[in-house]
């Protein structure tokens, strides 16, 4: 058995000092914020791409590769759509509301004819799609503006947040997989973090 090296400083855990865990979904509060904060900049596209990310519920590397013609039908911002995820090759619906048709609009406009079909095209990179980790930087950027902390937050704190907004709502678990694209209801209640005391409060609110 080999000994110590008594003379060898303890190697530093790769997670010492960062935050690990599923990442917090945003409260409505938050939302409101960073919306308010992203339209007083005239941040057109991160507007158009926070909003669609909340609709959606995309894990990011889905989120990134958005289409025009998956959220524009005969020139107009669709109430709904469906994407293949790219981690399990399942289909998922999710609704466009009005907020997020209104700033996908004027991105659009913005973003004038391209060649390409990317509703988030590359500023640097031609004929492809903004990066995953670029869009983790802008969720950085946008919790940051409001001074939440960046380390508590993530790209996964939009895709949960409204789906935890309506399983607190609703106690719905299924409408809850159907969202997010799950294939066993098991991985829909630990992507919610879902105890004991949460299916035991939704329980004792139904009288018989």
């Amino acid at each position: 058995m080999s000994q110590p090296d008594l003379f060898r400083p303890p190697r530093k855990p790769w997670n010492a000092g960062r935050m690990i865990g599923a990442k917090a979904p945003l409260k409505p509060r938050h939302i409101w914020a960073i919306r308010q904060q992203l339209k007083s900049l005239g941040a057109v596209r991160d507007l158009a791409m926070f909003n669609i990310a909340l609709d959606a519920k995309l894990r990011g590397c889905d989120l990134v590769r958005l289409r025009v013609s998956d959220v524009v039908q005969a020139g107009s911002v669709r109430h709904r759509s469906t994407v293949i995820q790219q981690k399990t090759g399942r289909p998922v619906p999710f609704e466009i509301t009005e907020p997020a048709r209104d700033a996908l609009a004027h991105w659009l406009d913005l973003r004038g004819p391209r060649v390409d079909d990317w509703l988030f095209p590359s500023r640097t990179r031609a004929g492809t799609h903004i990066g995953t980790r670029q869009y983790a930087r802008l969720v950085d950027r946008w919790v940051q503006m409001i001074d939440l902390n960046p380390g508590a937050y993530g790209t996964h704190s939009l895709r949960r947040t409204k789906v935890a907004l309506i399983y607190k709502k609703t106690g719905n678990l299924r409408a809850c997989q159907l969202l997010l694209g799950h294939g066993k209801l098991e991985s829909t209640v630990r992507y919610l973090g879902i105890e004991v005391d949460d299916a035991l409060e939704i329980s004792e609110q139904i009288d018989l």
